[in-house]
């Protein structure tokens, strides 16, 4: 053994295999690659025995080369992986030691917690940065990974195929109807993930906090706003004593939509809608009526994170196409009048009503039992307890409601059943897509029976809002123009210059086109006696684009004259 010992101890052994520990791999590669070259330039007779001994020798030195890099990246991964455990190691100690901190003084919670924030914030950080010296490391490999990121994010994408079959219809019926609309209307409905969304704020629920998170991410108010009604004061008063209080009622720590952004957005608009998100924050549309209606709209396709429902509290806030407030704005509550909600569930709708004005009476109307459940649940999330006795759910048929109650009600809202474009786009199948297109033929029946009810229940000098959330002109325009034609005492309104123009820069607009042989061509003709070949008096419809992506919905406005 001591013999051994000498032998491997020599000094001249250590100087050589010190040499080749310590000697650069580039430059060991460098120089095998010069002796290759300058062999092959002073004998280019060389035999072709020295030709493969020196192919075997190149061979063997790139796999070595191989093999060190892959050990690196392997000791890069577990220190990277020690470095993730003592991150977490560091989460823990911090948590314990806060508990240990708050048993010993309670007095001291909110300093405690602050300085747990800030622990858990630098262990986070350290555990992030380890990584960056493991195998990642490799700018090549990350660009692979992130090519990989990418392709994955596509299929994502491309996971929730299109109907076929109503595709088909829509592009046969669509191309006629909207013109040069369609064909970006339609790249926007075969795209979910474009699709942007409006967070409407619960006003009966504390949400400060949500405002501030909402503005620091980029979202501004769709509408002016106006100071509370007075009505609420005491909501307002019993609400403050919950558990929502004032800055700490977010759900989700203030980072949480920068950290995790959804489907890897946002996406850019065009330059046009950048701009138009610049102006929309600095000129607010002033001739829109002030409101207590709070909603947050984003230029870009940023979801802000569904809230689940807490026994005993309110949601602060309700996610929805921000398209779906124009009907509720149409309506026009004020405080004190009786409301009609004919096609209530899920309760978008009525809750908006809600944030608008407190109304003596709320009626949502819903036959469907499932549906109308789901619009208890909605509304219980949302409405306080006081407010038990102004909103009640009926389970009648829509289409005789008018009969039970005429003339009961100052404000109805008809959102109709209709052929859902965003949703039927999407069929389970071929077969449920077929059927649905059958039944679609039924619906303008269903709808104008739902629409003259409307009519029937509404106070003379009562108005009447008629929605559907369909591009379809025989659901909208062919439906109202029908009504009106059998119901001399109503009247339709303009929207145009009063929900239209102030809000054209938010969403795309469009009216019935004279020039088409559609349903929507009926409209030029005279309505019960009148002159007025106004195509716009039978509704307005907004139709989704790239950039503004809201929509489809039609609304339509008629006043029972006295």
């Amino acid at each position: 053994m001591y013999a051994c010992a000498k032998f491997v101890s020599t000094p001249s052994l250590v100087r050589a295999g010190s040499r080749a520990l310590y000697r650069p791999l580039s430059a060991a590669l460098g120089t095998d690659a010069r002796k290759a070259e300058t062999a092959s330039l002073l004998a280019p007779q060389s035999s072709v025995a020295s030709q493969q001994q020196m192919a075997v020798r190149a061979f063997q030195t790139s796999a070595v080369s191989r093999d060190i890099d892959t050990a690196a990246k392997f000791i890069g991964a577990g220190a990277a992986t020690v470095g993730v455990a003592g991150s977490g190691a560091g989460i823990g100690t911090v948590f314990g030691s806060l508990i240990i901190g708050y048993a010993r003084n309670p007095s001291l919670k909110q300093q405690l917690f602050s300085y747990a924030i800030l622990g858990f914030a630098l262990s986070e950080a350290m555990g992030l940065f380890c990584p960056d010296h493991g195998p990642d490391a490799d700018p090549q490999l990350r660009e692979r990974r992130g090519a990989n990121k990418n392709q994955v994010t596509k299929r994502r994408r491309k996971e929730r195929p299109s109907c076929q079959p109503v595709l088909d219809n829509f592009d046969q019926q669509y191309s006629q109807e909207l013109g040069d609309l369609w064909p970006s209307a339609r790249a926007v409905l075969l795209d979910p993930h474009s699709w942007q969304y409006g967070v409407m704020l619960n006003r009966f629920s504390a949400v400060t906090g949500i405002t501030q998170i909402l503005q620091s991410q980029g979202f501004y108010t769709l509408l002016p706003q106006n100071s509370v009604s007075p009505l609420l004061c005491n909501d307002f008063s019993t609400i403050s004593n919950s558990k929502h209080q004032a800055g700490k009622d977010s759900p989700f720590p203030p980072d949480y939509i920068s950290k995790f952004p959804p489907n890897d957005f946002p996406l850019q608009p065009d330059s046009s809608c950048h701009v138009l998100s610049q102006d929309l924050k600095s000129e607010p549309s002033l001739s829109l009526p002030r409101s207590t209606l709070q909603c947050y709209i984003h230029p870009y396709p940023l979801r802000f994170p569904s809230q689940a429902h807490r026994p005993g509290q309110l949601k602060q806030y309700y996610l929805l196409n921000a398209a779906s407030l124009l009907p509720v704005l149409a309506l026009n509550v004020t405080d004190g009048e009786k409301v009609l909600d004919l096609c209530s569930a899920p309760g978008g709708k009525a809750l908006a009503i809600m944030q608008c004005a407190t109304p003596a009476l709320l009626c949502c109307n819903e036959p469907d039992p499932h549906r109308r459940d789901w619009l208890s649940k909605t509304l219980e999330s949302f409405l306080p307890p006081s407010l038990t006795s102004r909103v009640t759910v009926s389970a009648q048929d829509g289409c005789s409601f008018g009969q039970s109650e005429t003339g009961e009600y100052d404000k109805v809202l008809v959102d109709a059943p209709c052929s859902n474009d965003r949703s039927w786009l999407y069929s389970s199948s071929s077969q449920q897509g077929e059927q649905r297109l059958k039944d679609r033929a039924r619906l303008p029946a269903l709808q104008a029976q739902l629409l003259r009810s409307a009519l029937t229940a509404v106070r003379p000098g009562g108005v009447v809002v008629y929605s559907t959330c369909t591009l379809s002109s025989s659901e909208n325009y062919a439906v109202v123009h029908s009504v009106l034609n059998d119901c001399p005492e109503a009247e339709p309104e303009d929207l145009w210059e009063e929900i239209a123009v102030p809000l054209s820069k938010y969403f795309t607009f469009s009216h019935a086109h004279p020039d088409l042989d559609t349903p929507q061509k009926l409209s030029l003709r005279p309505l019960n006696g009148s002159s007025s070949s106004n195509p716009r008096r039978l509704g307005i419809l907004v139709v989704p684009q790239p950039g503004r992506t809201w929509g489809p919905m039609f609304l339509s406005r008629i006043r029972r004259r006295k």
